[in-house]
């Protein structure tokens, strides 16, 4: 590689997942056939909120967009991992790194800030349910989506600016299937830890999550300890936010709270946080909730019905 600067010229040799051929195919396959069941449920949870005018509520709203977010970021990184199953010489140029690195951090950004926006609205819904229309209209909705587009879209800037201006002259082997910053801020030949420091979002994930939780925590005990009529469906729905909580923050604090250490578990925790987790999240959400199952149910078999009409 260039020892002097970086260049869009520079390559990455991937590591991967494993170099056993066996190993390798038997991935393939696990991976594909999630994709193959998994991917087609969160496209429905979509089409199916859109159609549905049952689904009109702010919830179901930022629900659909959770699932577009999730597929969008299992976008970033899978289909080259997939494609490298195949392939002897693993390598992602200079360019294809930053363009993993901005997608990951844009989108994964994004969604912390969509997760705290859907906590807000369980809060006005338990806590102030007279002005719930007023407080979260779709109006609103639209323009809290907008500012956490932008929020990640700031957040993965940053991290950006701190790549590029750094030099790469040293060893150019990536241990993972996939760039992110703390890995190419270890190959740099250049004193590193405040930069490191800096763009570590290991800090910031955890208070996030810690916020989420303590929201969700006084959410719960408002309901319990209130006179809502509704009161066990309050609290599924926030035991299901804290479940896609859990999901989405826990590889997320494993992998950037300690980035100058390295364990044995890096790639399956990467793996279940860039490939499983973000498409298990929407169906799980699905699962919990009888009245998108239902709409989704009528949506299906009014799709077999129109397709067994046209045929």
């Amino acid at each position: 590689m260039d020892g002097t600067n970086h260049t869009t010229g520079t390559e990455f040799v991937l590591l991967g997942l494993s170099q056993v051929r066996d190993v390798q195919l038997f991935l393939f396959t696990i991976f594909l056939l999630f994709y193959v069941f998994i991917l087609p449920g969160n496209i429905l949870i979509i089409f199916t909120v859109r159609n549905d005018p049952r689904l009109g509520s702010p919830m179901y709203f930022l629900l659909a967009n959770l699932a577009f977010m999730d597929i969008c970021y299992c976008s970033v990184t899978p289909p080259k991992m997939l494609a490298d199953f195949f392939s002897r010489h693993k390598v992602i140029s200079y360019g294809g790194c930053i363009a993993q690195i901005f997608f990951l951090h844009f989108l994964g950004a994004a969604e912390i800030f969509l997760l705290m926006i859907m906590a807000y609205d369980r809060y006005v819904a338990i806590c102030q349910p007279l002005r719930y229309t007023t407080l979260v209209n779709r109006r609103i909705c639209w323009t809290l989506l907008g500012a956490a587009y932008a929020g990640g879209f700031t957040h993965s800037i940053v991290q950006i600016a701190i790549i590029i201006r750094l030099p790469f002259c040293g060893p150019n082997e990536l241990d993972n299937f996939f760039c992110d910053v703390p890995q190419l801020i270890k190959l740099a030949c250049t004193d590193t830890y405040l930069l490191l420091m800096f763009s570590n979002n290991g800090m910031v994930t955890l208070m996030c999550f810690i916020f989420l939780l303590m929201s969700y925590a006084i959410l719960l005990v408002k309901v319990k300890t209130g006179s809502n009529p509704r009161k066990s469906k309050a609290v599924s729905t926030c035991i299901t936010h804290i479940i896609i909580v859990f999901i989405m923050f826990t590889p997320a604090i494993y992998i950037y709270a300690r980035p100058f250490r390295t364990f044995a578990l890096n790639k399956v925790v990467a793996v279940f946080h860039t490939v499983v987790f973000p498409l298990m999240n929407p169906m799980i959400y699905t699962l919990r909730n009888k009245e998108i199952k239902q709409a989704m149910w009528r949506w299906v078999k009014h799709l077999l019905l129109s397709l067994q009409a046209y045929l």
